[in-house]
Parts: C-alpha cells; structure tokens; sequence
C-alpha cells in the first residue's frame, strides 16, 4: 500500500484440505507476492485467487507489472536468475511446492504483467 500498489484477495470462503505445511507454504505465498510487489509500480494491482479442482487446489498471484520476455521464462525459477538482489525467492518457491507434491508455472507476457500458481494435492 505505501508503493501505492493495490493488493486485492479473491478467495472462495472454503477450499478443501491439502496436504502441506502451512508455514512452508505461507512462506511460498510470501516469496510469490513479494516478487509480485517488487515488480508492479505505483498504481498497479497484485491480484490472489485460490480455485479447487480434482486434482488439487491452485494459487494464482497476478500482477501488473512489466512482465517477463519470452526467453526467461523457462529460467524463472533456477536460482540466481533475477534481475535484482537475492535471486533465490523463485527457486525456494519451486523447492517447496515440489517436495509437497505439487506443481508451480508463470504465464507472462512483456508488458502485461506475469501470473505465477502453484498447485498442491488434495488430502
């Protein structure tokens, strides 16, 4: 808020039980919107949303910030890739939903601002 950027919760009121550690995944939740923070400037919008399906249930973090070129992607989540200090935010990310089992992606485009999930199975 003091970046002027607007953070807005879409949450259904339940979602089913996953298998996780809550404090792992808080910790991912906070690395995801963290790097959504860092790259929206004042004025834009970092959106959460949590859906279940049948296979598990998703998290989306979307911003409006600059978004990601094509050929970074597929590197987004390897350690030390950023562009600015640090560079292990992403990749803990990716460490900690994959030992739960769970999957993790960004969708992107220059300009558009990126959206990055992760899914993690049902209990």
């Amino acid at each position: 808020e003091a970046k002027g950027v607007a953070l807005v919760a879409d949450l259904p009121d339940a979602l089913p039980p996953v298998r996780a550690d809550g404090g792992r995944i808080q910790q991912v939740v906070f690395n995801l919107l963290d790097n959504a923070l860092r790259h929206t400037p004042a004025g834009g919008e970092v959106r959460v949303s949590a859906v279940a399906g049948a296979d598990g249930v998703t998290v989306w973090v979307r911003d409006t910030g600059e978004g990601i070129a094509p050929d970074l992607l597929p590197h987004v989540f390897e350690r030390f890739r950023g562009r600015r200090k640090g560079g292990l935010g992403l990749a803990v990310v990716h460490s900690i939903v994959r030992a739960h089992g769970g999957d993790v992606g960004v969708q992107s485009r220059p300009g558009e601002g990126a959206a990055f999930w992760f899914r993690l199975p049902l209990a």
